[in-house]
């Protein structure tokens, strides 16, 4: 595949397609949820063989339909591409979908590489999302973008809220459950916003807090301690809808190692404000 046919159609047709048989797969397995086989990756963490099986179809259509693209997968890895790589989250919200509360989501994203070309003469300066596709199989949802063309759920344009204050905003977040170490610092944020903003909500699975943001059911969102995988999709989706996401510590060009803040123009900074404080 040439470089500048990383943002086309075929790519983005991929990426639904693949979104699709995934989500096929996790409602079947949604329908007899006591005769999943669970295993335990470490405490809080949990992968079933419904994640499994969703990430297989997912990383057999991408890998037929875009070979030279790389993949990886929360659940099996894989390998980074030259030029651009595919990150896969087969099933964000698995403890939801395990206790069978329905809101989770399949997430897959295509990453473009410094140096790759991808639209124009000029190459990419620092890796940057350009595709994010994002499907909630319970509401038939399917949030998709594409870098500089737009953001869309169900073939509808979406864009961020209009809300101006930070005191107006219902943010979405997620509290830590596996890894504990920055617990010291996201809690005071957490009772910062709790006082600071109209609400607060946490529905874990930060791939459909991303989505809601971006089509402004949420005027921001902010997690800490998160995978490449869970947020790339998201990524793509708020910045094409118009908004801001990025790293909370500002050192990466988009919020790879899972530090994320994402909002609409008008209440970024003090959403980020609100955060840079306590780190």
């Amino acid at each position: 595949m040439q470089a500048s046919h990383f943002l086309s159609a075929d790519c983005m047709d991929a990426a639904v397609t693949a979104a699709h048989a995934a989500a096929a797969i996790l409602q079947t397995h949604a329908l007899h949820r006591a005769d999943l086989v669970i295993d335990f990756k470490m405490r809080n963490d949990l992968v079933s063989q419904a994640d499994r099986e969703a990430e297989r179809a997912i990383v057999d259509i991408l890998s037929q339909r875009t070979p030279d693209i790389g993949i990886i997968a929360e659940e099996s890895g894989g390998r980074r591409g030259a030029q651009a790589t595919w990150y896969v989250d087969p099933l964000d919200g698995t403890t939801n979908f395990l206790s069978g509360i329905p809101h989770y989501a399949v997430s897959i994203a295509l990453v473009g590489h410094a140096g790759a070309t991808v639209s124009g003469p000029d190459p990419l300066t620092h890796d940057t999302p350009l595709i994010g596709v994002v499907y909630d199989p319970n509401r038939e949802e399917l949030f998709s973008a594409m870098l500089g063309i737009g953001a869309w759920s169900n073939g509808r344009r979406i864009q961020c809220s209009g809300t101006e204050n930070l005191s107006d905003s219902v943010l979405a977040t997620g509290f830590p459950f596996r890894d504990f170490s920055f617990e010291h610092q996201y809690m005071p944020t957490l009772r910062e916003a709790m006082g600071a903003t109209r609400g607060v909500r946490r529905l874990g699975s930060a791939a459909l807090d991303l989505a809601w943001t971006a089509c402004g059911r949420y005027d921001g969102y902010w997690e800490m301690g998160l995978s490449p995988w869970d947020v790339a999709a998201g990524v793509a989706l708020v910045r094409a809808a118009g908004g801001v996401c990025e790293d909370i510590h500002h050192r990466q060009p988009w919020p790879e190692g899972g530090y994320v803040y994402a909002a609409n123009p008008q209440v970024a900074d003090a959403l980020d404000a609100m955060i840079a404080k306590h780190l």
